[in-house]
C-alpha cells in the first residue's frame, strides 16, 4: 500500500499541494511560537500573546488539514471505489490514505522546519516592536524542537485524514460509482453531531461570559468565534442551497445564473468545503478585531467617565497656582505581587507577577476621579494598606516595592478596568522615593477660572484631559493593531492559502463538466463566468457564516463592555479581499480547466 500511496502522491500532486503548504505553515507557526514562548518566560504579556498565537495556529492546522483531506478524498471517490471493486479491503483503503497523509506530513515537516526559523525572527521582531519584550530579546533554538515539529506535521496530517478515511472505507463501491446513496449524502451523522455539539458549546460560552468579569469574559468570548466557526462549518451544507435559491431569484432567468444555481445545488459538498476555510478566516479576523475595537472604545469611555480633571501635567510639582481647585499627583510604581497556592499535599507554590501600581494621595485622588471602589473606601488608603482589583477586602497582599517586602491590607476593592488602568493603588507614604516611577498630575480648575491663564502657568509638557485621553486611545489602538498583526497576520495567510487550495481542487476535478457545458453551446468565457458566479455565491456563504460566528464574540464582549464597536473598515477589507481572491482564483482555475478542446475531454475515459 505504501508503494501505491507513493505512486498516487506523484501522479496527483496537485490535490496534495495545498495540504502540504497547510502542514508546512502549521509546523512553522507552532515551532516558532513554542521557541519564543520558552525564551520569553519572564515577560508575561508576551507569553499570553504568543500562547494565543500557538493555540490559533494549532486549531487552524487541525481544522484546515482535516477539511482539506475530507474534500480531497470526496473528490477521489470514484478512484477509491475502483479499489474496492478489485477486492481492496476497507483496512487496505484506510492504510492507503494514512500512508499518503504520512508522506504529506513528512514533506510538510521538512519544509516547515526551516520556514519556522524565519517565522520566529518575524514574531520576535513584532514582539520587540510592540514593546512586549526588550530590544535585546532573542529566541533560543533547542534541538528537541525538531522532534516536536515532526510530531506536529505528521500527527496533524494523520489526524486530518483519520475521520475522512474511515468514512471513505465505509462507502459501498457501487454507491460511490453511481454518485448516490451514502456517498452523495453531505449532511452525515458526524456533521450533525459535531455541528450541534459545537453550536451548543458556542451558545454556552456566550451565556457564561455574561456572568464573568472582564478578566474571564474576554478570553471566553474570543473562544466563541473558534467554537462557532467549527459548528457553522459542519452545518454549512444546510446554507449552501439557500444561497443557491437566492442566486436563482437574482440571476435565475439568465443562462449562466441558472447553471450556477444548479451547480450549487448539485455540488453542496464542494461548495461547503470551499467555504469552510473562508468562514474560519472571517470569524477569527472579525471576532478578534471586533473584540479589541470594543475594548478600546470601552476603555476610552471609562476614562471619560472617571476623570474629572481639566489638565494633565507630566510633572510631580504644579505649584500653588490660583484657579486650581485640586491636583492629584500619581506615580507609576513597578511592584511584584506574590500569591501562594496550596495544593492537596500541603505544598505551597508561589507565583510572582509584575504589576504597575499607582502611588497616590487618597484625598487628592478622589477629588479628580469619579470611579468608586466596589467594596471598602479609599478614605482608609494610608499607612500599610492597598486598594486592589483581584483581592478580597481585608486580605493581606505580599508586595515587593523596590528593595522592600511589605504586606499591606486591602482596604478597598477596585473595579476591573478595561483601559489598562492600575490594578493596585498604594498610599504615597508607603513607597520609598527611590522606587517611584514617572509622575503625572491631574489638575482640576475652580469654577470660573481662566483655563488659558492656568495652562500657560503650568509646567510643560502639559495637555488637556481630552488630549490625554485621545493620546491614550491612540496608543491603545496602535497596540491593538500590533496584536492583530501578531495573532492574525500569519493565521490569515494560513486560511487564505486554504481558500485558494479549495478553489483549485474544486476546479481541477471539473474539466469534464466544463467541457460538457461547452459542447452544448457555451463559449469558454461563459463557462468561466459561470464558475465565477458560483464561487462568489460560495464566498457569500463563507462571509455570512463567518460574520455570524464573529457576532458571538462581540455578544460576549458587549456583556462586559456594555457597548459594541464594529470594525467596519476591517469588515469591508475582509469582504472585498475574500471576493477578490476567490474571484481571481476561480477565473484562473476556470481558464486552466477549459484550455483543452472540449471534445477531447468529453470523449476521454475516466
Amino acid at each position: 500500500m505504501f508503494a501505491l500511496s507513493l505512486s498516487t502522491f506523484r501522479e496527483r500532486w496537485q490535490l496534495f499541494l495545498g495540504a502540504i503548504f497547510t502542514v508546512l505553515l502549521g509546523v512553522a507557526l507552532v515551532q516558532s511560537s513554542l521557541l519564543i514562548l520558552i525564551s520569553a518566560t519572564s515577560y508575561v504579556e508576551a507569553i499570553v500573546l504568543v500562547a494565543m498565537t500557538l493555540g490559533i495556529a494549532a486549531f487552524l492546522a487541525v481544522f484546515i488539514v482535516s477539511s482539506t483531506f475530507a474534500f480531497t478524498i470526496a473528490q477521489r471517490r470514484r478512484d477509491l471505489a475502483l479499489l474496492r471493486l478489485v477486492r481492496g479491503s476497507r483496512r487496505q483503503l484506510r492504510r492507503l490514505l494514512l500512508s499518503e497523509a504520512f508522506l504529506l506530513g513528512l514533506l510538510g515537516t521538512a519544509l516547515g522546519v526551516p520556514l519556522g526559523l524565519v517565522t520566529m525572527r518575524v514574531q520576535a521582531w513584532l514582539l520587540t516592536d510592540l514593546g512586549f519584550v526588550p530590544n535585546a530579546f532573542t529566541a533560543q533554538w533547542h534541538d528537541w524542537i525538531l522532534g516536536v515539529s515532526a510530531g506536529i506535521g505528521i500527527g496533524v496530517s494523520q489526524l486530518g485524514v483519520l475521520a475522512a478515511s474511515r468514512r471513505a472505507s465505509r462507502v459501498r463501491p457501487l454507491d460511490a460509482l453511481r454518485d448516490n446513496g451514502d456517498a452523495a449524502r453531505v449532511m452525515t451523522g458526524a456533521r450533525w453531531f459535531f455541528g450541534l455539539l459545537f453550536l451548543a458549546g458556542a451558545i454556552a460560552l456566550v451565556t457564561v461570559s455574561r456572568f464573568a468579569g472582564p478578566s474571564g469574559a474576554i478570553p471566553i468570548s474570543i473562544n466563541v468565534a473558534i467554537t462557532a466557526a467549527v459548528a457553522l462549518s459542519a452545518l454549512s451544507p444546510l446554507v449552501v442551497p439557500l444561497i443557491g435559491r437566492l442566486l436563482g431569484l437574482v440571476l435565475g432567468r439568465t443562462t449562466l445564473g441558472g447553471l450556477a444555481q444548479a451547480n450549487l445545488r448539485d455540488g453542496v459538498r464542494r461548495s461547503a468545503s470551499t467555504a469552510a476555510p473562508l468562514l474560519v478566516l472571517v470569524a477569527l479576523v472579525l471576532g478578534m478585531s471586533g473584540a479589541l475595537s470594543t475594548l478600546s472604545a470601552a476603555g476610552h469611555r471609562e476614562l471619560v467617565e472617571d476623570v474629572r480633571a481639566d489638565f494633565v501635567v507630566n510633572s510631580a510639582d504644579v505649584g500653588q497656582l490660583p484657579g486650581i481647585a485640586a491636583a492629584s499627583t500619581e506615580y507609576t510604581v513597578p511592584v511584584t505581587v506574590t500569591t501562594v497556592k496550596h495544593d492537596d499535599e500541603d505544598h505551597d507554590d508561589e507565583d510572582h507577577d509584575d504589576e504597575q501600581a499607582l502611588a497616590v494621595d487618597e484625598a487628592d485622588y478622589q477629588q479628580v476621579h469619579r470611579q468608586a471602589p466596589v467594596r471598602g473606601s479609599l478614605d482608609d488608603l494610608h499607612g500599610l494598606t492597598v486598594a486592589a482589583t483581584d483581592f478580597d477586602l481585608g486580605e493581606t497582599v505580599r508586595l515587593r516595592i523596590g528593595d522592600r517586602d511589605v504586606e499591606p491590607r486591602v482596604v478597598a476593592v477596585l473595579p476591573e478596568s478595561l483601559n489598562g488602568g492600575p490594578s493596585l493603588l498604594l498610599p504615597r507614604d508607603l513607597v520609598p522615593a527611590a522606587a517611584l516611577g514617572p509622575a503625572r498630575t491631574l489638575v482640576e480648575l475652580r469654577p470660573g477660572a481662566g483655563a488659558a491663564a492656568v495652562a500657560a502657568a503650568l509646567p510643560q509638557p502639559m495637555s488637556t484631559v481630552d488630549q490625554w485621553i485621545a493620546a491614550s486611545a491612540s496608543k491603545q489602538d496602535t497596540t491593538n493593531s500590533g496584536i492583530m498583526t501578531v495573532l492574525m497576520g500569519l493565521a490569515g495567510l494560513y486560511s487564505l492559502v486554504a481558500v485558494i487550495n479549495a478553489v483549485v481542487i474544486a476546479a481541477a476535478e471539473r474539466k469534464a463538466e466544463f467541457a460538457a457545458a461547452r459542447v452544448t453551446g457555451l463559449r469558454r468565457g461563459q463557462v468561466v463566468r459561470m464558475a465565477l458566479l458560483e464561487s462568489w455565491a460560495v464566498t457569500t456563504v463563507g462571509v455570512l457564516l463567518g460574520a455570524l460566528a464573529a457576532a458571538g464574540t462581540l455578544t460576549g464582549i458587549a456583556s462586559v463592555a456594555r457597548m459594541v464597536s464594529v470594525p467596519w473598515a476591517v469588515l469591508g477589507l475582509v469582504v472585498a479581499g475574500a471576493f477578490l481572491v476567490v474571484g481571481v482564483t476561480s477565473v484562473w482555475t476556470g481558464l486552466s480547466a477549459t484550455r483543452q478542446a472540449p471534445v477531447t475531454l468529453v470523449g476521454a475515459r475516466e
